[in-house]
């Protein structure tokens, strides 16, 4: 059943054994693993805050694995853990980004109040969202005042415009900043599953509840909840959802008693609501009850003043404090600025990572500046034509980082990945670990490109 975790990074075995029994003992679901590798695989959704030891064995510390994390979960609440602790290095990791420092050896009550302290807090800046377009700076404007606010509000927007951020954004400037914001995606979360995740389960209430859990409800009490595509939840969902918000409580499945709730709502859709209605696919009733505040998020292609400030808060996000952040050529922001973003934000963060892992030098070019879609990429400059990796043709396979370099523009971009691929792994004497590192991917991926590698009769070492 899905719940929120507590993720643990800790390689000395009896101490992280202690760590989670002291949190399971609390009350907290915890996930342990014993590399900074094995963290970022395990580093889903439903993970809410992450203990992290500094000094691992192993190519990746905690200090680089924090840089990671924040890279791509800019919210989540990182507490570092050493015995080699000074005051130094406690003010270097809060300036990037750790929201706590603890010294070994502390006491339980140490880990136990930490946890309670950040757990499903947000831990990201409210420059997350940033703008430079006047009718963005206009809606972010109306966010702070009904931030201030108990209102629900509903926000539309395409895919990938960045409902969630704005979420978050009313959440930071709201009385309740420093309670929960607990986020859930109603179409990630299987149909039979919903219900118990929203509403928590009593132990022994159906097949597989081995224990009581509390719901999202529940997890957010004195804060937010932003229910994201709320447009794909069930009628008969619908229902018990608006009983919760009329009668500001919540009885778990199986329970005999209701529990007082204290939660303010945040939702997201990305479907025409009013065309869901008239169809019969979404009560009316509830979506009046979720749209007293509607805010509506423009594609980024409406918005081309925030594609400069987007992409400079993305470089800034991805290069840390682990490499110098690279100018942007005037002829590459041409290009974002020409291009209608389909994937919007989403789609632009990759192009981002892909210009990163491409670049020489320290300035990214109109070369570097690789596209989704079918479409090919032309370079004006030399007007060669590049048909874009297969990969990138994979929705599944969008988000990785291309694998090419700039050397020689007449060599096809699927060959000069090949080559890099087994040039990366002939250098690493064949280890799949650390040519992933490397190039920046996920073991994953690098496993089914050797694999097609392999069918398509090349040599894999």
């Amino acid at each position: 059943m899905t719940i929120a975790k507590i993720l643990i990074v800790e390689d000395d075995s009896k101490l992280q054994e202690a760590l989670v029994d002291t949190l399971e003992l609390n009350k907290f679901e915890v996930v342990a693993v014993s590399s900074a590798q094995d963290a970022l695989v395990a580093l889903d959704d439903e993970i809410a805050m992450v203990f992290s030891d500094i000094r691992m064995d192993g190519s990746m510390d905690g200090y680089e694995l924090m840089k990671r994390i924040r890279a791509i979960k800019p919210y989540l609440p990182i507490v570092l853990m050493t015995a080699y602790g000074t005051v130094e290095q406690a003010v270097e990791a809060m300036k990037s980004g750790a929201v706590d420092y603890v010294l070994k050896p502390f006491e339980a009550d140490v880990l136990v109040e930490k946890a309670k302290a950040y757990f499903y807090r947000d831990a990201s800046s409210n420059e997350d969202f940033v703008t430079a377009e006047p009718s963005m700076i206009q809606l972010k404007t109306m966010a702070q005042k009904v931030a201030d606010s108990e209102t629900s509000v509903m926000i539309s927007g395409e895919s990938g415009t960045g409902k969630e951020v704005l979420a978050r954004f009313i959440h930071n400037n709201s009385k309740r900043k420093d309670q929960p914001f607990v986020a859930i995606n109603c179409a990630a979360i299987p149909e039979n599953m919903l219900e118990a995740t929203l509403f928590g389960y009593e132990k022994g209430s159906f097949t597989g509840a081995l224990k009581s859990m509390p719901g999202k409800f529940e997890q957010a009490q004195g804060g937010t909840i932003f229910l994201d595509e709320i447009g794909e939840m069930k009628a008969d969902l619908q229902a018990k959802l608006l009983r919760v918000l009329q009668e500001k409580e919540v009885e778990r499945i199986g329970g005999l008693k209701a529990v007082d709730l204290d939660v303010r709502v945040l939702s997201a859709t990305n479907i025409d609501m009013k065309k869901a209605i008239s169809s019969g696919n979404f009560r009316e009733d509830l979506f009046y009850r979720l749209n007293v505040f509607p805010m509506k998020l423009p594609a980024l292609r409406d918005r081309p003043k925030d594609i400069a400030a987007i992409a400079e808060k993305l470089l800034q996000r991805h290069c840390g404090n682990s490499r110098v952040e690279p100018m942007m050529s005037a002829p590459a922001m041409r290009a974002l600025l020409q291009y209608p973003w389909p994937g919007n934000i989403r789609e632009l963060d990759n192009v981002i990572q892909r210009a990163l892992v491409v670049m020489s030098g320290n300035t990214i070019q109109e070369t570097d500046i690789l596209l989704d879609g079918d479409m090919a990429i032309e370079h004006v400059s030399n007007s060669q034509v590049y048909d874009l990796p297969q990969s990138f043709e994979n929705k599944e396979e969008s988000s990785e980082s291309l694998l090419a370099n700039q050397e020689s523009p007449s060599v096809d971009l699927k060959e000069r990945e090949v080559q890099l691929i087994l040039d990366t792994l002939r250098a690493n004497g064949g280890h799949r670990q650390k040519t992933a590192e490397a190039l920046n991917i996920s073991p994953r991926t690098l496993r089914y490109k050797l694999a097609r590698f392999k069918e398509q009769g090349l040599e894999v070492i």
